[in-house]
């Protein structure tokens, strides 16, 4: 089963049809919070990184526009030192429900430790074997999370030629100044969201990522009994990382990004479905409890 999902995904990207790149994410640079704030030099950055992000090809999928993969990157400026800019982005990645209008958040996340080096009109570059921007590294570093997460929600592991290039920024990152690359910096950059990708010992998360998605919310449209008993066993292997890792990095940004469509999902249903569900999500999200615990009086 698994097999042939893969080969009919595979093969939906390498259509003769007309192909665009991977993404379509809207780009947005503030600057308001810089005193002489020049208009001009920010539309021109957010242009630059609007066309690294969408126009450069990524992998060597081909795909159709409308199958472009959604998301958005929000850079908020805070300082400018000349050509230096330090501020935070934030990544949202987006991924569409088959037979609905719907899409799932799969990545709600703000990089903090954003530090780069910008000069007007020089072309942003990027190279795979060797780190010589942060600008550029950051942000390819993230459109690998991107199609690595995405693609985890098709086919299982399906995302690993993607968080392997993803980690291979990471090692080159390791003897740059900058913030965000290293173990010893933090316990949630992006050293350890792509570690807790790439770990075997947490692989039930991104075992979750396809059962959730691809056995679950892919389904509830046409068969949603057995959609919803799919989700509440991936569940289950949230839960099995959990124990594996409290508080584990990648499984604090999948609860963020998706507490809202639990409890939607479990709105209705048999209570059998309602109460498990809930033991299971008040374990891995205890302080948000309450919240679930709405979902038995559908309040």
């Amino acid at each position: 089963m698994i097999r042939t999902l893969i080969v009919i995904f595979v093969t939906m990207f390498l259509s003769n049809s007309v192909i665009a790149q991977e993404f379509n994410v809207s780009v947005q640079v503030s600057s308001q919070q810089i005193e002489g704030t020049e208009k001009k030099l920010y539309q021109t950055m957010q242009k630059s990184v609007r066309e690294f992000v969408n126009d450069r090809k990524w992998s060597p999928f081909k795909f159709k526009n409308e199958e472009r993969i959604e998301g958005t990157m929000l850079i908020t400026l805070v300082e400018r030192n000349n050509d230096v800019f330090r501020g935070k982005l934030n990544v949202v990645l987006r991924r569409p429900v088959y037979n609905t209008g719907y899409h799932t958040t799969l990545l709600n996340y703000v990089d903090k430790d954003f530090k780069f080096e910008y000069v007007e009109f020089q072309p942003l570059e990027f190279d795979e074997s060797t780190f010589n921007s942060n600008l550029t590294s950051v942000l390819a570093y993230y459109c690998y999370i991107f199609l690595g997460l995405d693609f985890d929600t098709f086919s299982l592991y399906g995302g690993n030629p993607f968080f392997e290039k993803a980690q291979n920024i990471v090692n080159n990152a390791q003897n740059t100044s900058y913030q965000g690359w290293k173990a010893f910096e933090s316990h949630k950059n992006r050293y350890w969201l792509i570690e807790n990708l790439m770990n075997t010992s947490y692989r039930p998360v991104r075992e979750f990522l396809y059962q959730y998605h691809r056995k679950g919310l892919d389904m509830m449209s046409e068969k949603t009994d057995i959609a919803r008993t799919n989700i509440t066993e991936s569940l289950e292997l949230l839960k099995e990382a959990n124990q594996e890792e409290p508080g584990l990095f990648i499984l604090q940004l999948l609860i963020e990004a998706k507490r809202d469509e639990f409890v939607n999902i479990y709105s209705e249903g048999p209570r059998m479905d309602k109460s498990k569900a809930i033991n299971i999500l008040k374990e891995i999200d205890p302080s948000n409890s309450s919240k679930y615990q709405k979902i038995m009086t559908g309040n």
